[in-house]
């Protein structure tokens, strides 16, 4: 059984849809970005720069065209997914993957996402990961810290946890954090505080308008960000992916259900290799891929080998 994840935000690189499928990209990357960029009305490479990536809504969507281009290239070499998982934005190309949502739809939907968030908090905000605390730990420090902003946002692994809330704040859990013993806290790049309480009215905002949008029920399995579950049926995708920016994302728990369903290949779509990383700590036993910059011949061809064995 082979299982697609798709990364979230923070992974992004100036240039990285340009550099999918390294030196022989595949022509399904370019036309999915011409796909994109008809739906949009916007040359979608254009968002591939450093400075425009410092936009929510840049990097929100090139990684959303990052992920469908490359699972469409793996299709057609041969290499189809048996149930998906993203993390926070990522969710929106596993939801096309398993097609519950049209590529286009997922696009607008994704826009309005980004811009709802963007527009909430332009700055002052964003999010820290901690390394070495767990969540109760971790909630002890936000709770004796008495910040008027800060919240558990994702929880990656047992003890590599995200923080959303003010920049002030951050940097006091941020100090905090390390008092307490952790190993390691470090802003992401991320701008705004992302999977929290604090996005309640982007929420409702963007609800309202995945209620007019076509979902169907997977034909795959789609696991949810929110609580970690396979998902099987449209109305219950269209309130994971409408709602998941309110709430804590639990990707541990999420990789864990794949195993359950009997996941013996994890490919992590591109770019980066966070979640591969998260991954190979969480379960050793299961073979991961990386699709970063290389062939997607090659990573087929990896893929099938290590599905086999």
């Amino acid at each position: 059984m082979i299982a697609f994840l798709f990364p979230g935000q923070g992974s992004q690189f100036a240039g990285f849809l340009r550099t999918l499928g390294g030196t022989t990209p595949h022509a399904r990357f370019a036309e999915t970005i011409e796909e994109a960029s008809d739906v949009l009305h916007i040359d979608v490479l254009s968002l591939d720069h450093a400075d425009a990536l410092s936009s929510t809504v840049a990097v929100q969507l090139s990684l959303l065209v990052a992920g469908v281009a490359t699972v469409r290239a793996l299709q057609d070499e041969g290499v189809v997914a048996d149930a998906v998982a993203g993390l926070s934005v990522g969710a929106y190309g596993a939801a096309v993957a398993c097609n519950a949502l049209s590529f286009s739809d997922a696009l607008q939907l994704l826009h309005l996402r980004a811009q709802l968030m963007e527009s909430a908090f332009p700055h002052g905000y964003g999010m820290l990961a901690v390394s070495g605390l767990s969540e109760r730990e971790l909630n002890a420090v936000i709770a004796n810290a008495h910040t008027q902003a800060a919240y558990i946002a994702n929880l990656n692994a047992p003890r590599q946890i995200v923080v959303a809330g003010a920049d002030a704040d951050l940097d006091y859990v941020s100090k905090r954090a390390l008092e307490a013993g952790a190993r390691k806290a470090e802003r992401l790049a991320v701008s705004v505080p992302s999977h929290c309480v604090l996005l309640d009215d982007a929420a409702r905002e963007l609800t309202e308008a995945a209620g007019k949008i076509a979902f169907r029920a997977p034909t795959i399995p789609y696991i949810s960000n929110r609580g970690a579950r396979p998902l099987r049926q449209a109305d219950a995708i269209r309130t994971d992916l409408a709602t998941n920016l309110r709430y804590p994302v639990r990707w541990h728990d999420s990789t864990i259900v794949l195993s359950e369903l009997g996941a013996r290949v994890l490919v992590e779509m591109p770019p980066g290799s966070t979640l591969t990383q998260l991954a190979e700590d969480a379960l050793p036993g299961i073979a991961k891929v990386a699709i970063e910059q290389t062939s997607i011949a090659s990573a087929a061809a990896l893929i099938r080998a290590r599905a086999a064995a």
